[in-house]
């Protein structure tokens, strides 16, 4: 999973980044010269510890997030029409994350000269808008010269294609971003190799000051409310980078100093997660507890594909026990003794939180 961290330019991208993944990447006036910073974040997961206790293995392995944040500026890209690396970072993400600036600092002036969350949103949701229509544009220029030239056999799927276009850029010009236009699977399916960028989840983060904090259920709402296709989570970026380079237990003792309960950046990982659908399922193979992400409807083959290719081929069953039935038996062998130890085949569909071990023959 790959989620791409966008924003205009002091909004704190690179603070966020260095909160969700621990890194130190260098925060900087934007240069179109930086490379995009990669890191990956933890997902936190307490059944991780509870199976610990279960399976004592000699390695734990949780689930990833990977967070890219993306050198460049989205202000103007649009009617430019953005190329190269800086869009191809934005078209391969999984995910969206928009940082949007809620916190005030004299030294480190917004570039429009106040603080504007609302307005930054409505302004980079127009410039994702602007590049999603001109590559339309573009696509359905090129439709309209072959069709000149296209025997009758061949009409049909250019025909269909540039009927959806065109209907999903009429619903696009009145501001209505293709995630929330209502498609159906074999459209969505038709426009995937596009990767509009207005198709991806977008998840919103309110960066806040220190002196805000006690205020951030209350912004949040706020922006929910005229985005509710958003998912918004207000933090202060600052303050949860310094906290990302302490041990676990020295930051929770600076968080209950503060009067914070979970990390809001444990809220952010999680509704990443979230936006685009995905579970985890466990294994435990050689002494190693693994969480595995795969999209929620995933069939058992493609879950132990997931893992290696192998498993995907020479599949044969699936051994499962669900997270809550082990966890209340305190081992397999009481589970297995209560008949909670399932078998299941080929149209079995892995479900949240699934013990699993595959069976298969190559």
């Amino acid at each position: 999973m790959k989620v791409a961290i966008i924003g205009i330019p002091e909004s704190g991208k690179t603070t966020i980044f260095n909160a969700l993944t621990r890194g130190k990447a260098e925060v900087a006036a934007y240069s179109p010269t930086l490379a995009p910073n990669i890191g990956v974040a933890k997902v936190s997961d307490a059944r991780l510890s509870v199976l610990e206790d279960i399976f004592q293995p000699k390695k734990t392995v949780p689930a990833e997030v990977s967070y890219i944040d993306v050198a460049g500026s989205l202000k103007g890209f649009g009617k430019e029409g953005a190329g190269g690396e800086f869009l191809n970072y934005l078209t391969t993400a999984d995910a969206l994350l928009q940082v949007v600036r809620a916190f005030d600092d004299d030294k480190v002036p917004h570039p429009e000269g106040s603080i504007e969350p609302k307005q930054d949103i409505a302004s980079l949701d127009l410039e994702l808008s602007i590049s999603d229509l001109a590559i339309m544009e573009r696509r359905l220029e090129k439709l309209e010269t072959s069709l000149k030239g296209a025997k009758s056999a061949e009409r049909e799927p250019y025909l269909k294609e540039q009927l959806l276009l065109q209907k999903v850029k009429a619903e696009l010009e009145k501001d209505i971003p293709i995630r929330l236009q209502a498609l159906a699977k074999e459209e969505l399916k038709m426009l995937a190799n596009y990767q509009f960028l207005t198709a991806k989840p977008m998840l919103v983060v309110l960066n806040i000051g220190e002196e805000q904090i006690s205020q951030a259920a209350q912004l949040e709402g706020e922006i929910s409310a005229l985005h509710p296709q958003f998912a918004v989570v207000a933090l202060c970026g600052k303050l949860e980078m310094e906290l990302a380079q302490l041990s676990d237990a020295e930051a929770k003792e600076f968080r209950e100093s503060m009067g914070l309960s979970r990390p809001a950046l444990d809220r952010v990982i999680d509704l990443s997660y979230n936006l685009l659908g995905l579970i985890s399922f466990f294994t435990t193979v050689s002494s190693e507890l693994k969480a595995w992400t795969i999209p929620g409807g995933t069939p058992a083959p493609k879950a132990a594909g997931k893992i290696h290719s192998d498993m995907e081929r020479g599949f044969i069953r699936a051994e499962v026990i669900s997270y809550s039935d082990l966890a209340n038996c305190g081992n397999l062998a009481e589970a297995r003794k209560r008949g909670l130890l399932r078998t299941e085949g080929k149209n079995y569909i892995v479900q949240d939180g699934d013990v699993v071990t595959f069976l298969f023959n190559v």
